[in-house]
């Protein structure tokens, strides 16, 4: 049997500001139908189990609604208590199919890749599967198309052969290299999709590292359900050291094959990665959303919101992306320090990086529409039939205006209607609730005002 594996735990700094800690890039909408989750969690259509899904405990309830979108009410989703990069995160996975199929084939794929082509991808497994041989992993490596020196390659020996035979693994290479890379024929680019039996990973997991093995599988057999989620527990998967699948397996493993690829695949690791999947003008410019330009060449303008109009004049390899509260201004050969600033913006405190506009939640999920030093507004939606935890604040009060549905508010005790174009305000230290208890979205602005507005400001009195 084949099991999917899609690693979600991901923060796309690279695509900031539209990806972000909070919401980031494989839960957006950024090319081809759906996110790139949701496309990645319907990539494969042979015959399959449900698909087992390892993320950050932050990313889980976003992980359910958007499988509940496509169609996918059968999912097993492991959540990790901090990211511990992707070797133990597949570790875990072979640990859950080897529990009830220990020869069962996993096909661990990142969730925020870019492969148009379905029928090519699965064709590709089912070769790859059917040909894997005992003890073996295999890598996907896809034929390189520019001198790319994002992504990581692969030499191999003969592109002949259903399973090439891996020569090594090459980093991130110079540009010179690269380009020495695409002439030479030889090397392809990891795609970083493994293909491997649950077992026979557990075997090599106990020779190779067995630290991590023993760690990893404390955190699994002591995990928690907690609503339909799987929780690692924290004290074990916080000792483990983090590496990745490559540096941990790949490069130490002594029966190593690769699938050559002949789709088309991105893993939209930047804003450069990302221009090449869109279209361009006839001066090669890529313009999204409420963007323009006038005498502009070889540029990316993206706008998030059809209220923000974005104008480049006069550009030449210019990467420049608005969303309702940022705006990143960057050349294309500086695509990759992207990353690097956004460590310098946490250290200056912008709110733009650790808080996204966008949060899910088991009830539903909220907005931010605006945040300033002394208040705070936001969009809650409250899914029918969902309520939040009986909480108050110590900092704040909250102002709420119903725009759809009807809202039963208890406030110390008391439950109130409230209901469209009605509103209800709410002090510092009152205990409070909002249930939805009808079959239609609930829809509410809420105005916070005081002193701090962290999420962090909540005693709460029972959970939700």
């Amino acid at each position: 049997m084949i099991y999917p594996v899609i690693l979600c735990g991901g923060s796309g700094e690279r695509l900031w500001p539209l990806s972000g800690k909070s919401y980031p890039k494989q839960f957006l909408e950024l090319v081809g139908d759906g996110s790139l989750f949701q496309q990645s969690a319907t990539r494969i259509t042979c015959e399959t189990s449900n698909p087992i899904i390892v993320t950050n405990e932050d990313y889980r309830f976003i992980v359910r609604q958007q499988l509940q979108e496509v169609g996918i009410e059968q999912a097993d989703v492991i959540t990790e208590p901090e990211g511990k990069n992707t070797a133990p995160a597949i570790l875990v996975a072979a640990l859950h199919v080897s529990s009830r199929d220990p020869s069962g084939v996993m096909v661990v794929m990142p969730s925020d890749h870019y492969i148009p082509d379905q029928h090519a991808f699965t064709s590709m497994v089912r070769d790859a599967t059917e040909n894997i041989q005992d003890g073996q992993i295999i890598c996907l490596g896809v034929q390189p198309s520019r001198p790319e020196t994002g992504y990581g390659y692969i030499k191999v020996s003969d592109t002949k052969k259903q399973i090439i035979d891996v020569e090594k693994f090459v980093e991130k290479p110079s540009i010179e290299l690269a380009e020495k890379y695409l002439s030479d024929g030889s090397y392809l680019w990891n795609a970083g999709v493994f293909i491997v039996r649950a077992g026979e990973l557990l075997k090599l997991a106990g020779k190779q590292q067995p630290e991590m093995m023993q760690a990893t599988k404390a955190a699994y057999e002591n995990s928690v359900n907690d609503l339909d989620f799987i929780g690692l527990n924290p004290e074990p998967w916080g000792k483990i050291e983090g590496d990745s699948f490559d540096y941990a397996f790949m490069e130490k493993a002594s029966s190593i094959g690769c699938k050559s690829f002949k789709g088309d695949w991105s893993d939209l690791g930047d804003w450069n990665a990302m221009a090449c999947e869109k279209e361009t003008d006839t001066s090669g410019n890529n313009l999204i959303g409420s963007a323009y330009q006038i005498d502009s060449k070889d540029s990316l303008l993206w706008s998030d919101s059809e209220d923000q109009v974005l104008t480049g004049i006069g550009l030449n390899n210019i990467i420049a992306v608005a969303t309702s509260d940022t705006v990143l201004v960057a050349h294309k050969s500086k695509s990759q320090e992207i990353k690097t600033f956004i460590e310098v913006l946490k250290t200056k405190g912008g709110y733009q990086v650790p808080e996204n506009k966008f949060e899910y939640r088991s009830w539903g999920s909220y907005e931010i529409l605006n945040h300033k030093e002394k208040y705070k507004v936001k969009v809650l939606k409250i899914l029918p039939g969902q309520e939040l935890s009986y909480q108050k604040h110590l900092f704040r009060n909250e102002h709420w205006i119903v725009i759809q549905g009807t809202a039963t508010v208890i406030k110390d005790n008391v439950e109130i209607s409230v209901k469209k174009n009605e509103h209800i305000y709410i002090d510092a230290e009152v205990k409070h609730k909002i249930k939805n208890i009808f079959s239609d979205l609930l829809i509410i602005i809420e105005v916070q005002t005081g002193t701090y507005f962290g999420e962090d400001d909540i005693v709460r009195y029972e959970s939700t």
